[in-house]
């Protein structure tokens, strides 16, 4: 997931143990009948003159808030359906200060007996008008929930297409943190842990994958980039309209979208694979030597756990201040700074990409059930990241976990184990990602490779993302896996190293210790940076 920066670090990490999610809905007795077709018309030219401003019966109950019962953001996600696709379209001006003319479309399949009204995850941009399969719809806000009313309630199983036009505003609220990213030269967007809806409606939850196709105007002179393959592009009066579609699921979260001045730089990586990067087009020839680096090191990722597991890779390098970098699916979000301050050393460097490239295997591919599960997407993304560091750069992973190791009870103090995170702090949502998410979490493998062997432990690694691989899993899945690699039961093993407050003794290296916890530190959170070491 997101790597925080402060410069070579002594990572973070956390998740909770993985459960099955509630999905609850309001129950009718039975069908109501089906209106003639002159009456239904009737009905919808009704409500299409009443300008399609959603007022809901004073009988009803008033709408809230709903969630799918994760621990660390109990109203993200929705129960009552399951989304198999968004189409996405959004229309550029050429300022990133203005709201964005928006249209999405869901398509979902229904999971309650009879939904006779839904949730949709959204915040921040006018809703203009919502339909359910053609027909308009009421719909209300309840706190970052759109309160959607279909004409007529839906049985279970049933098919449904929802469109929403609305804005997406670029602007942030004073709470707001990511969603939108404004650059230099336009916008990217930045949508973890919970933003996607502050940019889009949907199911804002990593449980809930699907496919994406994403449709951006923008005027000429700019270049509109998204997650997946170019599925085509059509010119016209307002500029030229890009269009991109995914061929895997995708979690939310994981949207990119990015306008700009921007160039596009092609090549080959492994296995015929199309590597394609954006970068500001007056920085293209500086940036080269950094971009040529992606095709050994997604063979380097390849030879480690297996196949590449998208249609495409590639760095979006943007001219903007956030202090982190973020593994959107398919095109890896950069600070353009990493890249040229010159106080980032060439293997810090190579290392951060690397955490990024492997989150598309270890987050993106294999999604956590819930939040509580991020451990196991940081800590395999910071295993690799300092893996690399050793065999490129001569960077010890051993002494790496040992320096974590002596950080860890004071991680776990003021961040809660890797598998039980503490909540964010109030109104920082982003501090989630302390050290125990990412050095933190790696400390937790590279126990595990200690306790069952190098062997196994590859094996595991390898096996977790072909078996799991388009899905989300959680840690349950990934004990009971490695239980079974193992050939014993690890589950006091995982109940010491995931979710005991006090860091276990370290096998194979009983002269470790824990230092006591020093006073508590202000939580890292998203824009913090690590020193160098």
């Amino acid at each position: 997931m997101l790597r925080t920066r402060t410069t070579p670090r002594t990572g973070a990490s956390d998740p909770e143990a993985s459960r099955k999610l509630p999905a609850t809905a309001r129950r009718l007795p039975a069908p109501p009948r089906r209106l003639p077709t002159a009456s239904r018309r009737l009905r919808t030219a009704l409500v299409a003159s009443a300008a399609s401003v959603c007022l809901i019966a004073a009988s009803a109950p008033a709408p809230v808030p709903l969630g799918v019962g994760d621990r660390l953001f109990p109203h993200l996600g929705n129960p009552g359906y399951d989304v198999t696709a968004y189409d996405l379209a959004f229309a550029y001006s050429g300022s990133n200060s203005e709201p964005l003319p928006a249209v999405t479309v869901i398509e979902a399949r229904t999971t309650a007996d009879w939904l006779e009204r839904f949730n949709l995850d959204h915040s921040h941009g006018t809703v203009r008008s919502v339909e359910v399969d053609g027909d308009p719809a009421e719909f209300r806000s309840a706190g970052e929930d759109l309160v959607v009313t279909p004409a007529k309630p839906l049985p279970f199983g049933a098919r449904m297409r929802v469109t929403v036009r609305h804005d997406s505003d670029p602007v942030s609220t004073k709470d707001q943190q990511s969603g939108w990213v404004r650059t230099a030269d336009g916008l990217a967007m930045a949508n973890q842990a919970d933003a996607a809806h502050r940019v889009f409606p949907g199911n804002d939850h990593p449980s809930d994958k699907a496919m994406f196709t994403i449709r951006v105007t923008a005027p000429d002179g700019y270049t509109a980039v998204a997650n997946g393959l170019p599925a085509g592009t059509t010119r016209h009066a307002a500029g030229t309209t890009w269009t991109y579609r995914t061929e895997h699921p995708m979690a939310t979260e994981l949207a990119q979208v990015s306008i700009g001045r921007s160039a596009v730089l092609r090549r080959t990586g492994p296995g015929g694979l199309p590597v394609r990067d954006v970068v500001p087009a007056k920085d293209r020839r500086r940036l080269e030597p950094w971009l040529r680096k992606t095709p050994a090191q997604i063979a380097w990722m390849r030879e480690k756990v297996g196949a590449y597991p998208f249609e495409t890779y590639g760095l979006l390098i943007a001219e903007a201040r956030t202090g982190f970098e973020l593994e959107t699916q398919t095109l890896s979000l950069f600070e353009r700074e990493l890249f040229t301050r010159p106080e980032y050393p060439k293997w810090y460097v190579e290392a951060i990409m690397v955490h990024e490239l492997a989150h598309q295997w270890f987050g993106n591919s294999v999604s956590p059930r819930t939040w509580s599960d991020l451990w196991l997407n940081e800590g395999h993304a910071t295993w690799y990241e300092a893996l690399y560091a050793e065999e490129k750069a001569g960077k010890p992973l051993e002494a790496r976990m040992k320096a974590a190791y002596r950080a860890s009870d004071t991680w776990r103090r003021d961040g809660g184990p890797p598998a039980v995170p503490k909540e964010a702090e109030p109104g920082r949502k982003l501090s989630l990602f302390r050290p125990n998410v990412y050095d933190g979490s790696a400390l937790v493998l590279y126990a595990l490779r200690q306790e069952i062997g190098r062997t196994a432990f590859e094996r595991l690694q390898r096996t977790w993302v072909s078996t799991h691989r388009d899905g989300v899993a959680g840690t349950a899945d990934f004990e009971h896996l490695a239980s079974g690699i193992a050939g014993r039961d690890l589950r006091a093993f995982f109940r010491a190293w995931l979710y005991a407050e006090k860091t276990p003794p370290m096998p194979g290296h009983p002269d470790w210790r824990s230092e006591a916890p020093a006073a508590p530190a202000a939580p890292a959170g998203k824009t913090a940076r690590r020193a160098l070491r």
